[in-house]
C-alpha cells in the first residue's frame, strides 16, 4: 500500500521540530516514524497512525476522524487512525502529533529481535 507523501512531509516537519532522533521506516504498508527508537508516528494511505497512551484510549476514539488500528485482524489498543479529514489544519495536526510525542517519552521500546548467530 502507498502513503500520502504530502502528510509524510507535515509529519516530518512538524516532528523535527520537537525531536532529533528520529527514523524513518517502512512498514505496516506505510511510513513509519521512530522517535527515540521506539514507534511514535505514521502514515498509512491516507491516515495517520499514532500511538497514544493506553489510559486515554477510549477517549480519543470519540474525537472526530480517530478510529481503532486493525492490523491482521487484531486491535491494536494505544494505537489509533486518525483520517486526512481531521488533520486539516496546522492546529490539529499538532494536536495529534504531540499526543503520540508526548506518550513516546514513557513507552517502553519494542524488544530487539535476536539475531539467530
Amino acid at each position: 500500500m502507498a502513503y500520502n507523501e504530502k502528510l509524510a512531509g507535515r509529519v516530518r516537519e512538524i516532528i523535527s521540530r520537537k525531536e532529533k532522533n528520529i527514523e524513518e521506516k517502512k512498514m505496516f504498508g506505510g511510513l513509519c516514524f521512530m522517535v527515540n527508537d521506539k514507534m511514535c508516528v505514521g502514515v498509512r494511505e491516507d491516515s495517520l497512525m499514532l500511538r497514544i497512551d493506553p489510559g486515554i484510549y477510549d477517549d480519543v476514539l470519540e474525537e472526530d476522524g480517530c478510529r481503532v488500528m486493525e492490523f491482521t485482524g487484531r486491535v491494536m489498543k494505544g494505537f489509533v487512525y486518525v483520517d486526512e479529514a481531521g488533520l486539516k489544519s496546522k492546529t490539529k495536526m499538532e494536536h495529534w502529533l504531540q499526543r503520540a510525542l508526548d506518550y513516546n517519552k514513557i513507552a517502553k521500546p519494542s524488544k530487539k529481535k535476536r539475531s539467530k548467530t
